[in-house]
């Protein structure tokens, strides 16, 4: 019920509470009965004997525990041959307990003409235990008649004088002599009559009070209030008389003590066991012919049963019985007898039969019951090891669910003494019963349109009260055992959220997440996030391969350390074709997304959208992705890798359109550079600094990002270093301080630097660079014209037929001849280290061997194969650069390209990066990561090659690059 109402992870947590607790509840009941048996039925039948008062305690424990094996062991075999036997045994059962019952209300109209005789002796107000008055004697002295021979002789008592001394009947030929009981020597230093006594013993006398004055004697008037003892107290009647004399008692003297410190939340936590047999019915309701119909009218009746015996038998007891004797825990004022017997008519023997019977069959339920809880918690299969319990015999009974349930309450008998595992069940109980209430209240604060109660009267407040009651109760009995219970509860519940099957019940967790979100949804409608409140909400952008496998996995892994498990994350990808004929290949990418996010532990979600054009599909997710306030405000996607070597120029144009796109959206935008090289998630944390290189101000995002970063384990010993680049005309010391306190106001720890750029000349290397870039982009129009040419010139035909194979080797000889020159040009710069500066524009330049200068690898490659290259442009090396080249053979069309001057804006732009890139990778050669300004794109599309080509000149030669593009909003506050 509680499964299928709040889930299987609550279900699961508080049923198996529940058969722990009606478990143990059954071993409790088998050792009631084994102590009725061996305390009133059969005293003689005890196997172990005591050895004086000491060991009484421990012989009694261990006769439990073999008969309470015993008894186990006879009502498991009861259950195993089938509950049909069990029903028959209740109703022998529920007449017995029926007869008690009645004999009580009997016994207790009875007291009221005729009082059973059962003294209780008093010492002034204070209780005297019984088990001490081995002469049976409530006195201090005795008469004794002596013959004149000194033969002491036994005679009839008939009455007591005031002193408390008991004088018979003389006879003929006889003495009185006075003589002190066994009594007199528990509270003196010896029996002489003369001998050092208990002051409080001196000053009062002995008395005998009834213990069961009868219903008419008005004793309710005295025991209608509380009188809580505390351990050690002595039980006293505060109404009757007593000298004042202020006192200890000693534990040695023979009062009655109070053995624990009682109070009303105690005595709730030990009383509330009696009535969890309410439920025995829902237990079995796989045995009801209509359960329906039977469980609320048989668990309504059993309430309304039970709180009319409990209360009635409370108000009888105050009303017919002593309040000392009430508080006698262990009935030592009474030698033991069982009072509700002495009470009971005709004889006490009704309710030892009664009380030994109604503990047995409520032993008899339980293990009926407890393992057929444990079956359907197995057979519902949402805690894996618990499978080979959901089977049993052929007729449904649970066989290997008795078994283990026959072990666990052999484990309670054995313990013996269930005093301090008996509040634990409570607990388990009162969970049960709370998220019994929790489930019928959320099912109508929900409005589940299945959520239809037959019962007319039920209202979700009475719900909601017996759940604030059930939770009350169990911190006002015992708030360290709540707390034990609920501990155990989680653990269970995270168990099964994590390991256990996945099970979609409709719960009422679900419903209630769902109207939840849809209240926060609708509270962050209500106007844009402070800046405070920003943290970046991504959307990851993966490509997948023909293979459906994800290109570039560690991009998630990134957005996972970003992230450190916390925030919205989208992960989304594009499939290329046809929705009406792609829709089973979006499914299987949308698996594949799932798994991998599940892999790198990222919570989120996944988005799969089926488009003509990669670029349109990218454009839309960026559009409708999330829902109301909880949008993306930050694109992550990788670098096109080797976009030089490519082709097919989608990929890279597709980058580009990305970032306008981003840029129209105000979304900012991250674009991990060399993402194969990042940190895994399993890599060992290394020490190192992140590097921020602050070109301009985003709105915080690159301040903000490195602290996030830093979040994650990967990433937590790095050191921060924000460097930034000043002009001449700037007043370096000035900066460095403005943006020190700008740090120490963010509370961010950072080590600051900042880097001055000189004006300097065009290097010979920044020309050439910036030739090789127009010269390949003018390269690529031809191709594509001459692509455009063939494409119109489509028709099938010999003459067509034969042009397409020589315009393709023609394009790939151009290729070829491009990416030689530009191979050419860098092993010249790299050869000329003893070039003389002739102009004055000398420049250092590091250059990567491995990629940088056209056609190579995008930048990659380690830095420790940078070597440093001088070289300048003069006319001398223009003309032998162009001489070396007059002999090589060109197609026609391409030869002009040779000839082209680079665009003046394109060579400053250039300079700037070469000069930056210089900077970056002398300062941050050794960083785990770099952070750089990603500038905007231009805004002609003929310049997008050039664009690819600056962001590579200003990333070269760095391993772990992340460029940042802000939103144009501000992420980050001085204040929290």
């Amino acid at each position: 019920m509680i499964s299928r109402s709040l889930g299987p992870e609550f279900g699961g947590a508080v049923g198996l509470c529940f058969y722990l607790g009606t478990t143990f509840a059954g071993a409790m009941y088998i050792l009631g009965a084994i102590e009725i048996l061996l305390m009133y039925i059969a005293p003689d039948a005890a196997i172990f004997k005591a050895k004086g008062l000491e060991g009484e305690g421990a012989a009694m424990l261990n006769n439990m525990r073999i008969y309470g094996s015993i008894c186990l062991l006879l009502m498991s075999l009861l259950v195993f041959v089938g509950v049909k036997y069990v029903n028959k045994l209740a109703s022998i059962f529920l007449a017995c307990v029926i007869v008690s019952i009645v004999s009580i209300y009997v016994g207790a109209l009875v007291s009221a003409f005729k009082p059973p005789n059962f003294p209780v002796c008093m010492l002034g107000n204070r209780t005297i235990n019984a088990h001490d008055l081995e002469d049976r004697q409530c006195a201090k002295t005795i008469m004794l008649q002596i013959k004149e021979q000194a033969e002491r002789e036994n005679s009839n008592f008939t009455f007591t004088n005031e002193n408390g001394t008991v004088a018979p009947t003389l006879d003929p030929g006889h003495v009185l002599v006075e003589k002190t009981t066994y009594i007199w020597s528990r509270f003196c230093q010896n029996a002489e009559l003369n001998a050092s006594c208990d002051e409080y013993f001196m000053s009062n006398n002995f008395s005998n009070i009834e213990g069961i004055p009868g219903l008419a004697s008005g004793i309710i008037s005295e025991n209608l209030w509380s009188a809580y003892l505390s351990k050690g107290d002595v039980v006293e009647k505060a109404a009757m008389s007593s000298s004042h004399v202020i006192h200890p008692s000693s534990t040695r003297q023979p009062y009655v003590f109070a053995d624990i410190t009682t109070s009303f939340t105690l005595l709730v936590g030990i009383f509330f066991p009696s009535v969890t047999g309410i439920m025995a019915g829902s237990n079995r309701s796989g045995d009801l012919k209509d359960a329906q119909r039977s469980i609320p009218i048989g668990t309504i009746l059993a309430i309304l049963t039970t709180s009319i015996v409990y209360l009635s038998s409370v108000v009888l007891f105050g009303s017919c019985i002593e309040g000392v004797v009430l508080r006698d825990k262990f009935g030592d004022s009474v030698q033991g007898n069982l009072v509700v017997g002495t009470l009971a008519w005709p004889t006490p023997w009704v309710i030892v039969v009664g009380s030994f019977f109604s503990t047995c069959g409520a032993g008899l339920q339980s293990l009926t019951g407890a393992p057929r809880l444990l079956q359907a918690i197995a057979k519902d299969n949402i805690i894996p090891f618990l499978r080979v319990f959901g089977h049993g015999k052929a007729n449904g009974e649970p066989t290997w669910a008795l078994l283990l349930t026959a072990l666990i309450a052999e484990l309670g008998i054995l313990i013996a003494s269930l005093d301090l595992v008996a509040p634990i069940l409570t607990m388990f109980f009162l969970m049960c019963y709370l998220f019994v209430n929790l489930a019928c209240a959320l099912q109508t604060l929900l409005r589940t349109p299945n959520w239809r109660p037959r019962f007319s009267y039920y209202h979700w407040t009475l719900s909601f009260l017996g759940m604030t009651i059930c939770l009350a109760l169990m911190f006002i009995s015992s708030w360290y055992y709540a707390i034990v219970a609920m501990v155990i509860a989680g653990m269970i519940y995270k168990y099964i959220e994590y390991h256990g099957a996945e099970k979609e019940w409709g719960d009422g967790i679900r419903g209630l997440s769902l109207s939840a979100a849809r209240y926060a949804l609708l509270r962050l409608e209500e106007g844009p996030p402070h800046t405070k409140n920003w943290r970046p909400q991504l959307l990851v952008l993966l490509k997948l391969d023909e293979d459906a496998h994800v290109k570039s996995p560690r991009l998630l892994t990134f957005a996972s350390q970003l992230k450190a498990g916390k925030g919205l994350t989208i992960v989304g990808t594009v499939v290329s074709g046809n929705f009406l004929q792609s829709y089973g290949e979006a499914l299987a990418a949308e698996q594949t997304l799932k798994h991998l996010m599940d892999k790198e532990r990222v919570k989120g979600f996944c988005q799969c959208i089926v488009a003509q054009k990669p670029r349109e599909g990218i454009s839309h997710m960026i559009q409708s992705s999330g829902l109301g306030g909880m949008k993306p405000n930050t694109v992550v996607m990788g670098w096109p890798h080797a976009w030089r070597q490519s082709e097919d120029p989608q990929s890279w144009k597709t980058f580009i359109n990305t970032v306008r796109v981003t840029t129209a959206a105000h979304l900012a935008l991250l674009v991990p550079k060399n993402i194969s090289l990042f940190p895994s998630n399993s890599e060992p944390c290394t020490e190192g600094y992140i590097d921020v290189w602050w070109i301009v101000h985003d709105g915080g995002m690159l301040m903000l990002l490195p602290f996030l970063l830093r979040q994650h384990k990967v990433w937590r010993k790095c050191g921060m270093r924000i460097f930034t680049v000043a002009q001449m005309e700037d007043n370096s010391i000035q900066m460095k301080k403005d943006l020190a306190t700008f740090l120490y106001h963010l509370r961010i720890e950072a080590e600051v630097e900042v880097v001055e750029m000189h004006d300097s000349d065009i290097s010979a290397y920044t020309y050439e660079r910036t030739l090789m870039m127009e010269q390949r982009s003018q390269m690529l129009r031809q191709m594509r014209l001459s692509k455009s040419d063939r494409d119109r010139e489509g028709n099938p035909g010999s003459s067509s037929s034969e042009s397409r194979p020589e315009a393709g080797g023609a394009t790939r000889s151009q290729a070829q001849l491009v990416k030689d020159r530009n191979s050419m040009l860098r092993l010249t710069s790299i050869g000329s280290d003893d070039d003389d500066d002739t102009d004055g524009g000398e420049r250092d330049r590091v250059v990567n061997s491995g990629g940088g200068g056209g056609g190579g690898g995008g930048g990659g490659g380690s830095s420790e194969h940078h070597r440093r290259v001088q070289m300048t442009w003069t006319k001398e090396k223009s003309s032998q650069y162009r001489a070396a080249h007059s002999g090589c053979s060109t197609p026609e069309g391409f030869r002009d390209m040779l000839s082209i001057r680079p665009d003046h804006s394109n060579v400053r732009r250039m300079h700037t990066a070469v000069k930056l890139n210089e900077v970056i990778v002398n300062k941050s050669h050794d960083a785990r990561v770099v952070l750089l300004n990603m500038p905007g794109p231009p805004r002609n599309t003929d310049g997008d090659e050039n664009y690819m080509e600056f962001l590579e000149v200003l990333t070269e030669g760095l391993e772990r690059v992340l460029l940042v593009r802000g939103g144009g909003s501000e992420v980050i506050t001085i204040y929290s």
